[in-house]
């Protein structure tokens, strides 16, 4: 339940954004896409912690650039934040998808608990789905056989 109201405030943050706002990418990478939704092509790939300067919200999507240059693209809302992510303080131990995880909230008091409550943790298995990769094209005809929103 918590969780919940909590997305909801930073989803509610995310659609105040407006042209020239500032956010940051919050996954290890994620595609800008060419359209708003899961069809558009992928034109370039952002990382965790890159700082991103909206141009345009429409819907779920963020039509954004790399403030450091680069091309503009569309980005789900949902790989995104509102806070300032830096890798200060990092040893160098810690990838960039372990701190990502550590900044929503993720940390060993976290999964202590879960376990606790009866949860299991399969980290081999996770491992395994993130190796996996689907191409553009293959996400695409799964969607259109499904009958799948495109994300949009």
């Amino acid at each position: 339940m918590i969780f919940a109201v909590l997305l909801c405030f930073a989803t509610a943050a995310l659609f105040a954004q407006k042209a020239g706002d500032k956010l940051y990418v919050s996954v290890e990478s994620a595609p800008l896409r060419s359209s708003a939704g899961l069809g558009g092509s992928t034109i370039e790939t952002v990382k965790y912690g890159d700082e991103i300067r909206v141009n345009a919200v429409k819907t779920k999507w963020i039509e954004a650039q790399k403030s450091s240059g680069g091309k503009t693209g569309w980005i789900e809302y949902a790989k995104l934040t509102t806070k300032r992510i830096s890798n200060q303080g990092n040893t160098g131990n810690a990838s960039a998808r372990e701190t990502s995880m550590a900044g929503k909230g993720f940390s060993p008091e976290v999964e202590s608990e879960y376990k606790k409550n009866g949860g299991q943790l399969n980290y081999p298995a996770v491992d395994a789905m993130e190796k996996e990769d689907v191409s553009d094209s293959d996400l695409l005809a799964f969607i259109e056989d499904g009958h799948l929103a495109l994300g949009e």
